[in-house]
């Protein structure tokens, strides 16, 4: 079938879940799919099944996937957009080289791809579409798996040298903890959703109580997702409750540090913890940025991301409208 210029796929590739849209000129959703991210396999399995994905989703819109004009995909690690490969995605099992990411998706879609950073092209779509929208200069914070970070300046992303908001990095304690990235003291190290499932296991390993791993296998999962957090937080279970807090006080302190450098107008929370715990906890992290705040006479909007799960999605289908229309020479892009 020919493919329609209107319609455009989206997917967004996290640590525990893979999330596929098509939309139309319009950015409605018009079908959607998700699965979870495998766990195993590496990249090539990982490509597999983000095509999978979007086939499942465009099948949901009553659609060929050829009849896509394009598809976007969002992905954690260094990406490199000319070449299309992305490098050292860590939150991803096996993902330490790099691989043509691009170029393994249009080989199973038979349409165009273009790929991004998964945070910011999600920070890209609050700006756009969502809880961005008043506001010339913000940061994006995604709490999921990892930490990650996007940065809009005078309205436009801004990728420096290719690794900037990496937020997630930030070192929030001299000589603390170990991060998944092999640095000592992150904020990734405290908050992040993988490292504070490695250090509930190393707890509860030692002897501490917690129900977060009979929630765990109770709801057929593999890892501490964010529904088994939340879960577990409702059980009021005390484990859950220190690692967490400890994640909000670091998190106040990466974002305040963040705001004392760039002093943008608004903080969007977002990720998969971050939207599956809402605004009671944005609220809460907003409260600990306070005290390490410099102007604290004048603190940033903190909002709750208004695209929810989706977000990072529809940053990527926005990609591939704004690349094709770049290509076109059309000045809106």
């Amino acid at each position: 079938m020919a493919a329609s210029e209107e319609l455009r796929g989206g997917i967004d590739l996290g640590g525990t879940k893979i999330e596929a849209i098509v939309v139309d000129a319009d950015n409605n959703v018009l079908g959607s799919a998700r699965t979870a991210t495998p766990n195993s396999g590496g990249p090539t399995e990982v490509a597999a099944a983000m095509a999978a994905v979007m086939r499942e989703a465009a099948t949901t819109a009553q659609l060929d996937v050829g009849q896509l004009a394009g598809v976007g995909a969002g992905s954690p690690g260094e990406v490199d957009q000319q070449t299309g490969t992305v490098t050292s995605a860590r939150n991803l099992p096996g993902w330490e080289g790099s691989f043509p990411l691009a170029a393994k998706l249009e080989a199973e879609l038979r349409v165009p791809v273009t790929i991004g950073n998964d945070v910011e092209l999600a920070t890209n779509a609050e700006l756009l579409l969502g809880a961005g929208r008043p506001y010339s200069s913000l940061l994006g914070v995604f709490w999921g798996t990892g930490v990650g970070g996007g940065v809009v300046i005078d309205g436009k992303l801004w990728a420096g040298r290719g690794g900037a908001g990496e937020i997630g990095h930030m070192v929030v304690r001299q000589n603390g903890r170990e991060c998944t990235c092999g640095r000592l003291g992150c904020l990734e190290a405290y908050a992040g959703r993988g490292a504070l499932e490695l250090r509930a296991r190393k707890l509860h390993d030692e002897g501490q109580p917690t129900v977060l791993f009979e929630l765990m296998h109770e709801h057929g999962r593999d890892r501490l997702s964010s529904s088994i957090w939340e879960r577990a937080l409702k059980a009021q279970d005390k484990l859950a409750h220190e690692l967490i807090d400890r994640a909000v006080s670091a998190l106040g302190a990466g974002i305040a540090s963040a705001i004392n450098l760039l002093d943008v107008e608004a903080v969007v929370i977002g990720g998969g913890l971050g939207v599956r715990f809402g605004q009671p906890y944005v609220d809460r992290i907003e409260a600990a940025m306070q005290p390490h705040l410099f102007a604290s006479e004048r603190p940033p909007q903190v909002h709750l991301a208004a695209l929810g799960d989706l977000g990072g999605a529809l940053g990527a289908a926005l990609q591939t409208r704004a690349r094709r229309a770049a290509a076109a020479g059309d000045s809106r892009a």
